[in-house]
């Protein structure tokens, strides 16, 4: 007998840690039980991030996709929808956007695709080779999800998705877990509440361009060496920048005036030991970080580069500065270390805007709008 609460069946490339992750376990964890069932199907395995799905119902499942073109992998995909019989499914970004065409074969009848941000080897989004995968599968989806304005505008005027087929859902934050800080934790570090830590948080990956806040952290401390008693960086993640980041700040006799200590199950707790966020991404499509960030009570600043113009009010809750530009970037630096009012009035603005515009009750209905067929019409 077919349980009466439907089914999705969310397709993603792999579940670790990363904004699209953490915004599909956000939606699973506060969708109502009796509103709908979830399964991941994850072409590359998932890691102990999964850990964080709080409903004991959600099934995993590894359909361990080979290097290059598999073409068993489209027989797993219908084997498993066949015997799921979900009543959507929902793949995520180009990596997973094949799962369509099986899940069309095997009469699923709302087939959703969400566009969660670009790659790093095609972050203008205009890779011939993706362009047409898009432009060949997404025919076949019931409707579409842009996770910012620029995503929504890529897939109508570049893909060719018709508006009524789209609906820009922002993510959402918990802004019970993510709050503004009543004072220093003396147990982390830079606990001084003379000091201005900027800080950052996220995989250590080029895209993410984590060497360039390093590179500007050094630079501002040489054009205003008068801070260097008072300014502190923070970088918490892991990945293969991180090695260079240390390297960098080491050569540059900064390693005292930094804390790297890798990944942490804590970042909700470090992040209210910062005074100010940093995300100097090559690409973004809607950064949960600085989302976390302005519901810490956080000013930001950003690079000008997808959907974070969409987040940060540039001069009234952070800056925006131009992507790769280290000497951008340390002056904006140095901006709050000249002016602590402006850190205090820009983190009071973002968190203002944070519970107004980015509750996760918001995404959570939107998401329901779409999954129930009512998706926004703009």
């Amino acid at each position: 007998m077919k349980n009466s609460v439907p089914l999705i069946a969310h397709v993603i490339h792999r579940l670790e840690v990363g904004g699209l992750e953490n915004g599909l376990v956000n939606l699973i964890n506060h969708i109502p039980e009796d509103r709908y069932r979830h399964a991941i199907l994850c072409m590359k395995g998932y890691s102990d991030f999964s850990a964080r799905i709080r409903r004991k119902d959600v099934l995993l499942i590894d359909l361990e996709k080979r290097e290059g073109q598999d073409f068993m992998l489209y027989h797993r995909l219908w084997k498993h929808f066949t015997e799921l019989k979900p009543d959507i499914v929902h793949t995520r970004n180009l990596a997973a956007l094949e799962a369509v065409v099986p899940a069309m074969l095997t009469g699923v009848k709302r087939r959703i695709h969400s566009e969660h941000g670009r790659d790093f080897n095609d972050m203008e989004g205009n890779n011939r080779k993706h362009l047409l995968l898009r432009r060949a599968f997404l025919p076949a989806t019931s409707h579409a999800i842009a996770l910012s304005r620029d995503l929504e505008d890529y897939l109508h005027e570049k893909i060719g998705v018709p508006r009524r087929k789209i609906t820009q859902i922002y993510n959402g934050v918990d802004t019970e877990k993510f709050h503004p800080s009543e004072g220093k934790n003396p147990a982390l570090p830079f606990a001084d509440p003379e000091l201005v830590v900027f800080g950052t948080a996220g995989r250590m990956q080029p895209v993410k361009d984590q060497t360039n806040l390093v590179r500007a952290f050094i630079r501002m401390l040489e054009i205003a060496p008068q801070f260097r008693d008072r300014a502190r960086l923070m970088m918490i993640g892991e990945g293969p920048l991180r090695n260079e980041a240390i390297s960098l700040l080491e050569e540059a006799g900064c390693s005292g005036l930094s804390w790297l200590p890798g990944s942490r199950d804590d970042v909700a707790d470090i992040m209210r030991q910062m005074d100010v966020f940093v995300l100097p991404s090559l690409s973004e499509g809607i950064s949960n970080t600085i989302l976390e960030a302005m519901a810490t009570g956080l000013p930001v600043i950003a690079t000008r580069v997808g959907g974070n113009a969409e987040l940060v009010d540039e001069n009234g809750t952070g800056l925006l500065v131009p992507p790769a530009d280290s000497e951008a970037l340390a002056r904006a630096m140095i901006r709050y270390l000249e002016n602590p009012r402006m850190i205090a009035r820009h983190g009071s603005s973002a968190r203002q805007k944070a519970e107004q515009s980015f509750s996760m009750d918001a995404m959570v209905s939107a998401y329901l709008q779409v999954y129930d067929g009512k998706g926004r019409k703009r």
